[in-house]
């Protein structure tokens, strides 16, 4: 099978190109981030997603499917204008040029802060759920937009198999991803009085689920998850780390100073309440199960990302 995967220059884009080489696929990437020496078999092109270079590849290799996963999250910084044009732009983009390049299966790899953190929010989150707390957090609003797009091709193209999956935190060697940017510093901020559950999965878990994904070709929109979730407080004591309980008025003047991480300030919803997902649909439908516990996830970051002096 021919793959092509925007956004294949990130940690878990690599993972997948190598699980997808190894199975026999042809691998196609496009990313604007370099990789200087990505393995023997994947074709990687430096373009943007959204201009007629991209569009080029599509119409050159006509690939069997595609893992769409070129979107930034949100808790982290970013600008506005770069934030659209990356997430909603770009996922236009790609299933515009699934459509019209005649490609069979298309994979949007989402993620479950999707579903917004709120003290009325339910503890277990089902697909069928709407986007909430977007009021508070505003900078969700286009990745929000962008799911609910590619979801819309369920009915837009139904000659097209489309399956959007909305995958928890990540955790792995890589530090990549907003849990490990979160962890990353001696000290982990917390909102004092408040210690929600976070849910995270190993980044090979990852790929592996991806790849079954292109395996199996579930319809629908699917949560993915690992193992149980745990108490951030606990999951900072695992990696090493001191937590700093803050009044949250100091901590949102403290965001990106002393040490504390670039978060957007409608972030600090989601370090007051949980997100935790109900994965049994994806599970039934594919056979997916996680390979690595919590603990191999922290161990492997915290031996790769060490609190340094």
């Amino acid at each position: 099978m021919k793959v092509l995967v925007p956004g294949i220059a990130g940690a878990t884009g690599r993972l997948l190109a190598a699980k997808l080489l190894a199975q026999g696929h042809q691998v196609i990437g496009i990313d604007r981030r370099p990789w200087p020496d990505p393995p023997e078999g994947v074709e990687l092109h430096a373009v943007d997603v959204r201009k007629r270079a991209a569009e080029d590849v599509f119409r050159k290799h006509r690939p069997d499917a595609v893992v769409h996963m070129a979107t930034v999250s949100h808790l982290t910084r970013t600008r506005d204008d770069e934030r659209y044009r990356i997430n909603l732009g770009g996922t236009q983009a790609v299933f515009e040029h699934c459509q019209r390049y005649g490609v069979e299966h298309v994979v949007f790899v989402g993620r479950h802060t999707y579903y917004g953190a709120g003290p009325d929010a339910p503890l277990y989150h089902r697909e069928e759920e709407p986007p909430l707390a977007l009021a508070t957090f505003p900078e969700l609003a286009d990745l929000v937009s962008a799911d609910l797009f590619a979801a819309t091709a369920l009915w837009r193209a139904k000659d097209m198999t489309t399956t959007v999956l909305r995958f928890c935190y990540t955790l792995g060697a890589s530090g990549e991803g907003t849990l490990g940017t979160f962890l990353k510093g001696r000290r982990v901020p917390m909102v004092l009085g408040f210690d929600p559950l976070f849910q995270f999965v190993h980044e090979d878990d990852v790929a592996s689920a991806l790849a079954l994904a292109l395996e199996k070709r579930p319809r629908g929109v699917f949560n993915v998850a690992g193992p149980n979730a745990q108490p951030l407080s606990m999951i900072a004591k695992k990696a090493g780390r001191q937590t700093l309980p803050l009044p949250e008025f100091v901590l949102a003047a403290m965001l990106g100073r002393r040490g504390m991480p670039r978060l957007a300030r409608g972030a600090i919803e989601h370090i007051k309440y949980p997100i935790v997902v109900d994965d049994r649909a994806f599970r039934d439908a594919t056979g997916y199960t996680h390979t690595y516990s919590s603990e191999q996830a922290i161990r492997e970051f915290s031996a790769r990302h060490p609190v340094i002096g």
